[in-house]
């Protein structure tokens, strides 16, 4: 599996694991969701870049997600992935 950033048609951005990232749906696990990204994320793109920059907000993680109408799958950095992993899960 191979850690990734998807985006769907319906303005959802997703962190997570995926075999198959062909085709308008895909199955991410160990999946979360960005809330909302501050300025200095630099866009979808930056959290696939470098990760959530402070101020970010972070859904909590769930085990399993099918996501239908994906838009675009960006691969990530590693320490992107590492910021994803280490955030917690924005309660508020």
């Amino acid at each position: 599996m191979r850690p990734v950033i998807i985006t769907t048609e319906f303005r959802g951005v997703f962190f997570g694991y995926a075999d198959d990232t062909s085709g308008d749906t895909v199955v991410l696990k160990n999946a979360r969701n960005c809330i909302y990204w501050s300025a200095a994320t630099g866009g979808f793109m930056g959290l696939a870049e470098n990760g959530p920059a402070a101020g970010s907000r972070i859904g909590a993680r769930v085990t399993q997600i099918e996501l239908r109408k994906v838009t675009s799958v960006s691969e990530m950095t590693k320490a992107a992935v590492a910021a994803w992993e280490r955030e917690t899960t924005h309660v508020g």
